[in-house]
C-alpha cells in the first residue's frame, strides 16, 4: 500500500507578499519545477500546496521508471530524470528509494518485435543503453516469466522503480536547500492579473503577488486553469494496479526483479517488497470526475473494480504463472491525469502573459525531472535547450475543448500499450473541425486524418467503400493510389486543400521593420513572396515561413498549421505598439493547383492574365478566381508549376466547383498529403516538426540559403558563429536500397556500423521510383556520394547521400 509523508513547512513562517514565480501544486512535477528554478538562479520561488505534498496522484503512483517514449527528446528527458535522482537524494538527505533493477519490454508478436527494433534503432543513435536479449535470458533475470510466450525482449539497464512520496519530498527539500520555499495547507483559491502582467494569487494564508505563475495542479489542473480563465483539455482517469502477498519465488531469487512491460498483455510489473506489483490499462477507460475534481479530495483511493481488468489479469497470469496463485494484498485504484495524446502539456499558454502550465504529466516519475528542467530553462533563458514540441501546450488550440479532451484522453489511456503504426489514424474525436469540402472529399473516397483538430485528406481510394487501409510498418494498400495522384500532378494537374496551412496577418505602420527583425530572410516588396527562416535568440529554428506582402503596411505569413498557436505566442510576446497581429488560419481556406497544366486550368477560371510573363514565380495577387475573391500565390510545395489559391471558407465550395468543371478535360485529380510529402522528398524539401525544429540551426538545416546577412535579425550572432565556425551535423537527402518498406522517422543512420545520425522523415518517391529519406548526419558524412546505411526494423540497408534534388534539380518546372 502506498504511504505518504507529512511535513508542516509553514510553522509560523509567513507567506511572502511577493515572489518571482509561484508554482501551484505540490506533486512531483511542481516540486521538480521549484527545484530547477531555484537551482538555476530563480531562488525567489514559492510553491503552494492545498494539502500535503503528493496529495493528488503522486502518492499512489506505481513508481516505475523507464526511458522509452514515442518522442526521442522525451526519452532524453526521461533519461535525465532518472540520472537526476541521486543528485536530489544527496542534496536533500531524503531517500528516493531508487532501485535501478533494469527493465524489459517483451514482444510476444512479430509486430511488437518490429516496434522494439525501431526503439532499439532510436536508442542506438541517442546513445541510450538498450540491447536485445533472448526470452530465455529474460527468464534467467526474471524467473516468474514464462519465456515461451515471447519472440524477443528489449532490455534497458537504466529502468527500475522508486518511492513516489520520498522522491517528491526529495525534490521539495532540494529546492529548499537552493533557497526556494514551499507552503503546505496553502492552496490557491483564486488569481487575478494586474496590468503589469503579474499575478495576485489568493490563498488561505494571504495573497501573494508573482511575476509568473505555473499551473502544476495535477488532478486539479482544470480548476486552477479556470481561475485564470483557461480551459485545459486534460482528464483524470481511474487506474488499477495490485500488490501481491509475499511470494517465495520473489524472496528466493536472491536479487531484485526487474521492471517490465508486456505490450500485448497490456501489463507492467515490478517487485514490491517480497511480492509483486502488477498494473494494467483497461480496454475501456473510466474518466474520473469529468465535471471537475472536488477540492476536498486528498489522500483517498477509489473503490476497486477488478472486473474491469479481469481479462488483462488472466493474460498476465499466463505470462507470469506464479502470480496466478499469489494472494492479493492490496488493490489500488487511483486517479491520475492524461492529456489528449498521452504527453504532457507544458510551457507558456498562448494568448496569456506570464502564465505557464505543466499538466497532464501522467508519467511523472519518468518525466518530472525533465519537465522541471525544461520549464526552468524556458522561463529563465527564454527557450528550452532541446525541442519539446511533443509536450508544448501550444500544440492544442481552441479546438481542444474539455469534451474533446476527455474523448481523446480516454482513447490514449486505452491505447497506452497498444501499438500505433506509421500509417494509422485514430478514430476518436474526429470531425472536430472540417472544411466545406469534407463531404465532397469523403464521397470521392478520401482517407482522412486530423491535424490541429482539422480533417485533411491523406489519399483517395476509388470510392467511400474502398477508403480503408490496414495499419502496417510496411508499404500498404495506399501505395498505388498515391502513385496515381502523383502521376496526375507530374503530368497534368492536381489539387489539394490547403486549409491546414497557418496564416498570420500583420497590419500597421512599421510592420516591415518589425518583420525584418524577427525574420532572418528577405521581406518582399508589395505583390511578392519570400521564403524565410525564423530563429530564436540562440539561433535555433522556430519557423519556416512564406512571407506575402499585400501592401507596405499589410503582410500575411504562411506556415505550419501545427505551429500556429506556438507562432501566435511568439509574435504576440514583443509586438510593437501600432502593429496588429491576428492568427487568421481559420479565416482562409483554399486549394493549391499543381502540375504542367495548372496555368491552363487557372486561366479558364480567372479574367487575369496569368501568363508566365505577367504572373511570375513568387508573385501574389488579390483577385478573383472561379468567381470568388481570393489571394493567389504563385508557389508550389509539389515542385511543379503551381498556385496556392486562398479564399474565405464561405467561398470554398464555389471555388472547388469551378476548378473541377474547368479541369475535367485536363485530367484534373484531387490529391492528398501522402502524395505531397512524396513529391517534396524528390525536391529535398524539409517539413516543420521533422527536418525543421528548434533542435537545429539554419546552417545545419540548410535554411541559411534564405538568410539576408546584410540586416540585423533575431539569432544573427549565433547563426554567424555557426556559419563561420562550422557545424557538427547537417541535413542530407538520401536514396535507400530497399524494397517493400520505407523509413518513417527516427531510424538510425550508420557508417561502418557506427551511428552517425538519424532519419527525420522519408518514404517512397513515386515519380523517381526510389525509397528516400532525409536526416541529420555528422558533418563529415554529409558530402554528396557518401555511402551510409539506414536501419529499418532491425535490418541495415545501403543509402546514398544526394548532391541535390532527385527531380527537376534546377527548379525549371516550378518557375516555368
Amino acid at each position: 500500500m502506498p504511504t505518504i509523508q507529512t511535513e508542516e513547512t509553514t510553522g509560523g513562517k509567513k507567506l511572502p507578499s511577493h515572489a518571482k514565480v509561484v508554482v501551484v501544486g505540490g506533486g512531483v512535477v511542481g516540486c521538480s519545477i521549484l527545484f530547477h528554478l531555484a537551482k538555476f538562479g530563480w531562488k525567489d520561488a514559492v510553491l503552494l500546496e492545498r494539502d500535503e505534498l503528493t496529495s493528488g496522484s503522486s502518492w499512489h503512483a506505481a513508481g516505475g521508471i523507464h526511458t522509452i517514449s514515442s518522442d526521442p527528446n522525451i526519452s532524453r528527458l526521461q533519461s535525465y530524470t532518472i540520472n537526476l535522482y541521486k543528485e536530489i537524494e544527496e542534496l536533500s538527505g531524503q531517500s528516493v528509494g531508487l532501485h535501478q533493477t533494469g527493465g524489459f519490454y517483451a514482444a510476444s508478436t512479430k509486430e511488437w518485435y518490429d516496434y522494439l527494433k525501431g526503439e532499439r534503432s532510436k536508442a542506438r543513435y541517442m546513445g541510450l543503453d538498450q540491447e536485445f536479449i533472448s526470452p530465455k535470458e529474460l527468464a534467467e533475470r526474471h524467473p516468474l516469466i514464462d519465456p515461451d510466450h515471447y519472440h524477443a525482449v528489449l532490455w534497458d539497464a537504466q529502468d527500475g522503480h522508486l518511492d513516489p512520496s520520498g522522491t517528491t519530498y526529495a525534490f521539495a527539500k532540494a529546492a529548499k536547500a537552493h533557497g526556494a520555499q514551499y507552503f503546505t495547507h496553502c492552496g490557491a483559491t483564486g488569481m487575478t492579473q494586474r496590468p503589469d502582467g503579474s499575478w495576485d494569487i489568493v490563498t488561505p494564508k494571504g495573497t501573494i503577488n508573482a511575476e509568473h505563475v505555473v499551473n502544476c495542479g495535477g488532478l486539479w489542473a482544470r480548476e486552477v486553469g479556470h481561475m485564470a480563465g483557461i480551459q485545459l483539455p486534460v482528464q483524470p482517469m481511474e487506474h488499477h494496479y495490485l500488490i501481491t502477498e509475499r511470494m517465495d519465488e520473489v524472496v528466493n531469487f536472491g536479487q531484485q526483479l526487474p521492471h517490465g512491460i508486456d505490450f500485448e498483455a497490456n501489463v507492467y510489473c515490478r517487485q514490491e517488497g517480497q511480492g509483486m506489483l502488477l498494473g494494467t490499462y483497461e480496454a475501456q477507460a473510466t474518466p474520473w470526475k469529468v465535471g471537475g475534481t472536488p477540492w476536498d479530495f486528498g489522500h483517498e483511493l477509489l473503490p476497486p473494480d477488478l472486473d474491469r481488468v479481469a481479462d488483462r489479469l488472466e493474460t498476465a497470469f499466463e505470462r507470469l504463472p506464479a502470480m496466478a496463485n499469489a494472494g492479493i494484498k492490496d488493490v489500488i485504484n487511483g486517479p491520475f491525469t492524461f492529456g489528449p495524446d498521452g504527453n504532457p502539456l507544458i510551457g507558456p499558454v498562448p494568448g496569456m502573459k506570464n502564465y505557464w502550465v505543466a499538466v497532464g504529466v501522467m508519467a511523472g516519475f519518468c518525466q518530472g525531472g525533465g519537465v522541471g528542467l525544461t520549464l526552468a530553462e524556458w522561463m529563465i533563458d527564454g527557450e528550452p535547450s532541446i525541442d519539446v514540441w511533443a509536450m508544448d501546450v501550444a500544440r492544442f488550440g481552441e479546438f481542444a475543448t474539455p469534451d474533446w479532451g476527455t474523448i481523446k484522453s480516454s482513447e490514449n489511456y486505452e491505447r497506452r500499450f497498444v501499438m500505433t503504426f506509421p500509417n494509422e489514424t485514430l478514430p476518436k474525436g474526429r470531425k472536430q473541425k472540417t472544411t466545406a469540402l469534407y463531404d465532397r472529399m469523403i464521397g470521392k473516397g478520401a482517407v482522412m486524418d486530423q491535424g490541429f483538430g482539422l480533417e485533411h485528406v491523406l489519399w483517395f481510394a476509388d470510392g467511400p467503400e474502398d477508403a480503408h487501409e490496414v495499419p502496417s510498418f510496411e508499404r500498404n494498400r495506399s501505395h498505388d493510389y498515391v502513385a496515381r495522384e502523383i502521376k496526375a500532378v507530374r503530368e497534368a494537374v492536381g489539387g489539394i486543400e490547403i486549409a491546414n496551412f497557418a496564416k498570420h496577418e500583420f497590419k500597421g505602420e512599421g510592420v516591415r521593420e518589425y518583420l525584418n527583425h524577427i525574420l532572418a530572410g528577405f521581406v518582399p516588396k508589395p505583390g511578392r513572396l519570400a521564403l524565410t527562416p525564423m530563429l530564436t535568440p540562440k539561433g535555433k529554428l522556430y519557423g519556416d515561413l512564406t512571407v506575402a506582402c499585400l501592401a507596405e503596411d499589410h503582410f500575411m505569413l504562411f506556415g505550419s498549421g501545427a505551429m500556429q498557436e506556438a507562432h501566435r505566442r511568439w509574435f504576440e510576446k514583443d509586438l510593437p505598439a501600432g502593429i496588429s497581429y491576428t492568427n487568421v488560419s481559420d479565416d482562409w481556406h483554399g486549394i493549391a493547383l499543381s502540375g504542367p497544366k495548372s496555368r491552363e486550368l487557372l486561366a479558364r477560371i480567372t479574367r487575369d492574365d496569368v501568363s508566365a510573363e505577367a504572373f511570375k514565380f513568387r508573385d501574389l495577387r488579390q483577385t478573383f478566381v472561379g468567381g470568388v475573391p481570393v489571394i493567389i500565390n504563385r508557389i508550389s510545395f509539389s515542385g511543379e508549376l503551381g498556385y496556392e489559391i486562398y479564399c474565405k471558407p464561405q467561398y470554398l465550395m464555389r471555388l472547388a466547383d469551378a476548378i473541377e468543371e474547368a479541369g475535367a478535360d485536363l485530367v484534373y485529380r484531387w490529391y492528398g498529403a501522402r502524395a505531397l510529402l512524396s513529391m517534396r522528398l524528390e525536391k529535398g524539401w524539409g517539413v516543420w516538426t521533422m527536418e525543421y525544429r528548434p533542435d537545429f540551426d539554419a546552417v545545419e538545416s540548410g535554411m541559411d540559403v534564405f538568410i539576408n546577412w546584410k540586416k540585423d535579425f533575431v539569432g544573427k550572432e549565433a547563426t554567424l558563429k555557426a556559419r563561420d565556425e562550422g557545424v557538427s551535423q547537417k541535413l542530407v537527402t538520401m536514396t535507400i536500397d530497399v524494397e517493400g518498406i520505407d523509413v518513417a522517422h527516427d531510424e538510425a543512420i550508420l557508417k561502418d556500423g557506427e551511428p552517425v545520425g538519424y532519419v527525420s522523415s522519408g518514404g517512397y518517391a513515386h515519380h523517381v521510383g526510389k525509397s528516400m529519406a532525409m536526416g541529420y548526419v555528422a558533418a563529415e558524412f554529409a558530402d554528396p556520394g557518401t555511402k551510409l546505411q539506414v536501419e529499418i526494423l532491425g535490418n541495415f540497408y545501403d543509402a546514398l547521400v544526394l548532391a541535390g534534388p532527385a527531380y527537376d534539380a534546377n527548379g525549371a518546372n516550378m518557375r516555368s
